[in-house]
């Protein structure tokens, strides 16, 4: 079996590990005070995503940036899991639903306005490393970009516990917890 295989395992297990416990947390916690960031201060464009299941809710993160505002963008996912952006006005009624996530309708914009990703992370190491999802989505859409990635976590997800990390794999600038921002060195 080769390292890539081994690798992926170990994402996989780590992956229904971490969502489990997700499953037991409190929902209601919120993100909002990254908009007091230097960085966000600073910013003309962010890149978000709709939150599901559970994940970190991002609806009054996602509203907070479009009343301070900033342009927000979110992501649609296309046929081969790479991720186009869209501007979306924060209308429900603008989204259609593709499985378990509701994506943005409208014409798909260049990612290079943006100044800051906000990236769903299950789990990071002190290093900036994260484990995501599991389809390389954002690890793809993250190339070339030179926006802030942010992600978003829960209390006790920044871990030492190790995890497989692949040349493709992006890096974050910093995570947020509901009650701090952790930076990494660059």
């Amino acid at each position: 079996m080769d390292i890539t295989n081994v690798n992926n395992r170990k994402k996989q297990e780590l992956r229904s590990r971490f969502r489990a416990e997700r499953s037991l947390r409190d929902l209601n916690e919120t993100w909002v005070h990254i908009i007091d960031s230097s960085e966000f201060i600073n910013s003309n464009t962010v890149a978000s995503y709709i939150s599901y299941g559970h994940e970190p809710q991002t609806s009054d993160l996602n509203s907070a940036i479009l009343k301070s505002g900033r342009r927000l963008l979110v992501p649609r996912t296309l046929q081969d899991l790479n991720l186009e952006w869209v501007e979306w006005d924060g209308e429900v009624s603008s989204l259609e639903k593709r499985g378990k996530i509701f994506e943005p309708n409208g014409a798909p914009e260049s990612g290079e306005s943006i100044d800051i990703v906000i990236v769903p992370t299950l789990h990071a190491n002190p290093e900036g490393h994260r484990l995501g999802q599991g389809g390389g989505s954002y690890d793809r859409a993250l190339v070339g970009m030179s926006a802030w990635r942010i992600g978003l976590i829960y209390t006790g997800e920044l871990t030492v516990e190790p995890f497989p990390i692949e040349s493709h794999d992006a890096k974050l600038n910093a995570l947020a917890t509901p009650d701090l921002i952790v930076r990494f060195a660059q």
